[in-house]
């Protein structure tokens, strides 16, 4: 326990390294590729992820550490490590879990595949007609785009795209002298083709075709050895904000990016002496910094494998949003649906529609004049985008802000900026230090008594393609104060303005971490005080050492707290006399929990927030958040059975231990809760009692 003690304040508490948490979460993905129960390519798709995680991960986190040891700084993080203890643990967790990804490959998967008659063959192993099939595919589709570049004395190591899969090839000359070329596996072709075959389905790998035809490709050496290999670079862009034009600051950091330095080498196991030397040598790693692979490399390209065609069986049955959402049923005018009353989506269980409903219907409606929205992550063919653009061509006042700093996709959020400029909508890059992370979609309407705002306000992005397995909440509402707020918020994000004080808001950086630490020490009193306690929350990440040392005190309080933290947790529950009554929750399953809940007992009359933000210190002191209060009654009780229904989950749940570590809920001779089916059960129900209710109190058909 005493590497999970740090000082604060005078005090010693425990606090979790949050890398170590980070890795230790991928690792309960990795747990789901591995289970017997879930079908095979979910499994396949649970170790796809595994390695699109670890990917972001080295090339941000672990090159940050990195960074820290080549800069001299030697101080200890919050858990008491210093950088190279960090990087030392990590880079032992790292290998180890690369390890257990081809273990999972190999001897989980690979197995199940066979015995449902997919396999992914080797060359070695093609029958005559697919070899056939294979050459023809090469001469045709790949020799084309091939491109081998020597290396010599005057041919330098080509610079290599991060993540790129590429080959290193050894060569002889008739002089026995030894020559070195590498050649990028194309991207630009799929990773995988399938073969022609007889009751099965048979696939191969593009280097395995590749690689059976190299002595074509080197027609006047002979191949003495060849290995495939990926390199992962530093990709944390370095982003002066005061420069004059933020656009070009960001599009000049993405090409450094491209450039970053190596931090990370895989190569295949076994990889022929004299090449693994001379990767070492042009790529500048240290040997803690190589990953011999029993396996292909680069195993993101399992994620389109997951979904080849005709594998439907093998896969979850697809949870299938309700639409239209209960709360809009019946109405054509959603706007007069929101003056009603209040209302609320949870996705992805009930329709994304009605969000991109609310933005189109405000971009063609005569009536309103104005419409302000934030976007931090967006699809690659938005409607939300084409929407706003729209609105702009019928001589709204659309006003957008595009944060431009959103990590990966900031190339994306410049190709959508500058169309929405190019329109007539008036785009804003957010405010200088702080990344804008808010969800909000403010709309100005003319009316006969005024003007009016509605507002949708969210817990995810608005993100199409995300939403569909994505977790996330939404409010519709028109009530005054929240339409003040929305106005006095962007008013701050595209001008000049000083943070006002809010009516209903909770903004960050000026008065959120206020807000929750005032929360939790209330909390706290009221247990002291004999009044009902109690603290609920649903966030990805906790991270924030003032908010945990909070949450250690309300635990001493006996005020009971529960936690459902999907990612990193440096909070450690279960601790005598430091956080006894403190539970913590970790929901991976079908759906990726994103969602974000507070709810506090407040001595019996209950509050419950909804909002974009996490408990870190990014996200209280670095970053413009909203989180926003439920007011409606009917989805105040709604929250609440959301929450008890995800605390009582038990197939989906582990429990974070003392020691840091992770189990399964034990639900032995107890009914199966899964918290995602359940909610989609409700969902069909709740639009299935609005249809029935429609017919009785009509004498013709309901609406649809």
């Amino acid at each position: 326990m005493d590497d999970h003690i740090i000082k604060g304040r005078g005090k010693k508490f425990p606090y979790n390294n949050r890398q170590i948490s980070w890795m230790d979460f991928n690792s309960r993905v990795m747990e789901e590729a591995f289970e017997k129960d879930n079908p095979v390519m979910e499994r396949v798709n649970f170790l796809s992820i595994t390695a699109s995680n670890l990917d972001e991960f080295i090339m941000v986190r672990v090159a940050g550490i990195i960074d820290q040891i080549d800069h001299g700084i030697k101080e200890n993080d919050l858990s008491g490590l210093s950088p190279k203890q960090q990087y030392s643990r990590l880079s032992q967790k790292i290998h180890e879990f690369s390890e257990k990804q081809y273990s999972c490959l190999n001897h989980s998967i690979l197995p199940v595949l066979k015995k449902h008659g997919i396999f992914i063959k080797k060359d070695k192993d093609l029958t005559e007609k697919q070899r056939a099939f294979t050459d023809k595919y090469f001469d045709k589709v790949i020799f084309p785009v091939l491109t081998p570049m020597a290396v010599d004395p005057s041919r330098p190591f080509p610079l290599l795209l991060n993540k790129s899969l590429n080959l290193a090839i050894r060569l002889m000359n008739e002089e026995k002298e030894t020559f070195f070329a590498v050649m990028q596996v194309p991207s630009v072709l799929p990773r995988f083709i399938e073969l022609p075959s007889e009751g099965e389905r048979d696939f191969i790998l593009l280097e395995s075709i590749i690689t059976s035809r190299l002595d074509e490709l080197f027609a006047l050496f002979k191949i003495k050895a060849f290995c495939p290999f990926r390199i992962t670079r530093d990709a944390d862009l370095d982003i002066d904000e005061d420069t004059d034009d933020l656009m070009s600051e960001i599009e000049k950091s993405i090409k450094q990016r491209r450039r970053g330095k190596p931090i990370r080498l895989e190569i295949a196991s076994k990889c022929d002496k004299q090449l693994r030397e001379f990767l070492i040598e042009m790529l500048d790693v240290d040997e803690s910094e190589i990953y011999e692979c029993r396996g292909p490399l680069d195993l993101t390209f399992l994620s389109k494998f997951a979904k080849i065609s005709g594998s439907e069986s093998l896969s979850f049955k697809p949870i299938k949003p309700v639409t239209p959402c209960p709360d809009f049923y019946g109405y054509d005018d959603i706007f007069q649906a929101i003056r009603e009353k209040d209302r609320f989506v949870h996705h992805p269980y009930e329709s994304f529609d009605s969000v991109l409903a609310f933005v189109r219907e405000a971009a063609r409606d005569e009536k309103v004049l104005a419409i302000k929205q934030t976007l931090y992550r967006v699809s690659g063919n938005s409607p939300i985008v084409a929407a706003l653009i729209k609105a702009a061509e019928n001589g709204k006042q659309v006003t957008v802000l595009v944060e431009l700093k959103a990590r990966f996709d900031e190339e994306n959020n410049i190709h959508w900026a500058k169309k929405l400029e190019k329109t007539g909508c008036h785009v804003v890059y957010g405010l200088s230090g702080l990344k804008t992370h808010c969800k909000i979609c403010l709309v100005v309407r003319s009316e006969e008594d005024g003007i009016r705002r509605y507002l949708h306000m969210g817990t995810g992005n608005y993100n199409d393609s995300t939403a569909r397995f994505y977790t996330d909440m939404g409010l519709f509402t028109c009530r005054e104060e929240f339409g003040e707020d929305a106005s006095s918020l962007f008013n701050v994000l595209t001008g000049y303005s000083i943070p006002p004080t809010y009516n209903q808001f909770i903004v960050a950086p000026h008065g959120m971490r206020d807000f929750f630490e005032d929360k939790i020490r209330r909390e706290i009193e009221n247990a002291k005080n004999g009044l009902p306690s109690g603290i609920t929350v649903k966030i990805n990440s906790l991270v924030d050492p003032p908010i945990i040392r909070l949450l250690y005190e309300a635990s001493r309080a006996n005020v009971p707290v529960r936690l459902i933290v999907r990612g990193i947790c440096c909070l450690i529950p279960g601790i005598d006399k430091t956080s006894e009554n403190i539970v913590v929750h970790s929901i991976v399953g079908q759906l990726l929990e994103h969602s974000r809940m507070f709810r506090f007992e407040n001595g019996g009359e209950p509050q419950m927030f909804l909002g974009s933000a996490d408990w870190m210190p990014r996200n209280l002191d670095k970053r413009v958040e909203l989180v926003f209060p439920i007011l409606d009654e009917d989805i105040h009780r709604r929250c609440d059975e959301i929450l008890e229904i995800l605390w009582n989950d038990n197939v989906n749940t582990r429990i974070q231990l003392p020691d840091t570590t992770y189990i399964m809920v034990d639900r032995r001779g107890k009914k199966s809760h899964n918290c995602q089916q359940e909610f989609a059960v409700l969902a069909k129900k709740a639009l299935k009692k609005k249809v029935s209710e429609a017919v009785q109190n009509s004498s013709g058909p309901a609406q649809s």
